[in-house]
């Protein structure tokens, strides 16, 4: 039983290439574009005429997948999406707890969200769409992609723009290969809108946000600007700064330098690991890493296949916490105790997570970041306030997303590094214990390099 479904004429060069056996593409496209319903057209296209397989409809976050795609209503047919997309008739089965259909035909679609790709390896998907793919974990293109490349399948990335982060990447990428479709669909050009109803949509926006983050969200949603800002960004103005001064750029590690590990410790989620150097008044972030989903043994390898001279590897407070998964034993004490790692401490519950964005932006100006981490310095661009519709304006807190490890590791760091407002008069309070006994700040540690080279430079 075939579907028929209107094609609009601005999305008929993306149909065509994914209906022709198109395996990889990307489309940059502006609000009311009708992405996610081309999306679905071009899924169930290809899991009522292919093989058999596994096809999952991606978004940034499980609830948003939910929302967005699995109970969302159309407002002028009054049906969900999903059924509308889906025949009732041609199921087998349907989950809604699971957001997951079996068709009579024996292929299977599933609504997931990139924060919990991970549980779904193994599956033999043969199509995935990344919708909002601007806002999603990286990652779970890296994780996925040898799923498809197996079995031979297909991806569909449909997004509006967020800054030049990784969607602005791969749409690079993608326009210079023979092998992928890219393509740009601004407001202007698919004659979606008229001038006088963009000028509406253009007023109302600076009418919400004000006419700074009111423009720039309108040009990033319907002219799909990469340089407009991003909205609510935590760090969007000490990034620009840091990469107008020159200090985003390649960072070598210096082999003559000790290196000290930052974490973010995630329990269900990403853990993130910075590798930080310091030299003078510089703190250098040389290297990154994050993954979800491994055992603490897993980053004690990585840690130890670095090959770095290391002087310390700092902890959140929540370390030190015993757990039942963990026969009552805290993190600290598996990688003290099991992976015979030396120099863990433990950062102190000393600051809220606003406090901690303030010594973030605090130490913005001395950090230089090596360019080559590139998914570190996306989750930075995309680290943002939460938006409160009601109450027309932002929230203190940060939207809870795949951002937020990287930016929490930034703030951990941030806060080992405590200069006293009047550095002639007080004395730094040490911040960083270990089984209880105070240890140094990270100013502690600049003070010390730079004594050493003085010293050196005179001998």
């Amino acid at each position: 039983m075939l579907v028929e479904r209107r094609i609009r004429n601005y999305q008929a060069p993306l149909h065509q290439y994914m209906s022709g056996g198109g395996k990889r593409a990307i489309e940059i496209a502006h609000r009311r574009w009708g992405k996610d319903e081309i999306a679905l057209a071009l899924t169930f296209q290809a899991l009522s005429t292919g093989r058999p397989a596994t096809y999952w409809h991606c978004l940034p976050r499980l609830v948003q997948a939910r929302r967005s795609i699995w109970t969302a209503v159309n407002p002028h047919t009054g049906k969900r999406r999903i059924d509308e997309a889906f025949p009732v008739e041609l199921r087998e089965v349907t989950n809604e707890q699971e957001m997951f259909i079996r068709f009579k035909n024996q292929s299977t679609y599933q609504v997931i969200g990139s924060d919990t790709y991970d549980s779904l390896v193994g599956a033999s998907v043969a199509g995935i769409v990344f919708s909002e793919w601007a806002l999603a974990n990286p990652s779970a293109w890296g994780y996925l992609s040898p799923i498809l490349r197996e079995n031979n399948g297909w991806a569909l990335f449909i997004t509006t723009p967020r800054g030049k982060n990784h969607a602005y990447d791969m749409y690079n990428h993608a326009r210079k290969s023979d092998d992928w479709f890219a393509e740009i669909s601004d407001a202007r050009d698919t004659g979606a809108f008229n001038d006088e109803q963009l000028d509406g949509i253009r007023e109302e926006y600076v009418s919400l946000y004000g006419p700074e983050f009111g423009a720039s969200q309108f040009e990033q949603e319907y002219l799909c600007s990469f340089e407009a800002s991003i909205l609510g960004s935590f760090y969007g103005g000490e990034l620009a700064t840091a990469r107008a001064d020159g200090r985003i750029c390649e960072v070598k590690h210096d082999p003559s330098l000790p290196v000290q590990t930052v974490w973010d410790i995630g329990y269900s989620d990403d853990t993130a690991i910075l590798f930080v150097q310091v030299a003078a008044n510089e703190v250098r972030i040389i290297d990154t890493y994050s993954t979800n989903g491994q055992p603490l043994s897993h980053y004690a390898e990585v840690i130890a296949s670095k090959n770095y001279n290391y002087s310390r590897h700092v902890l959140p407070h929540d370390a030190q916490a015993k757990t039942l998964a963990a026969a009552g034993r805290s993190v600290y004490e598996q990688l003290v105790n099991d992976h015979k790692m030396k120099h863990v401490t433990i950062l102190r519950n000393t600051n809220t997570e606003q406090q901690g964005v303030m010594a973030a932006r605090h130490l913005f100006p001395r950090l230089w970041i090596d360019e080559s981490q590139e998914e570190f310095i996306n989750a930075l661009s995309q680290f943002r306030r939460e938006w409160d519709d009601s109450g027309k304006t932002f929230r203190d807190r940060p939207v809870h997303d795949w951002t937020n490890h990287y930016a929490d590791a930034l703030r951990y760091l941030a806060w080992t590094w405590r200069e006293p407002p009047r550095p002639t008069v007080e004395k730094l309070r040490p911040i960083i214990t270990i089984d209880g006994r105070s240890t140094v700040t990270m100013n502690d540690l600049v003070k010390a390099s730079t004594k050493r080279r003085q010293a050196g430079a005179r001998n």
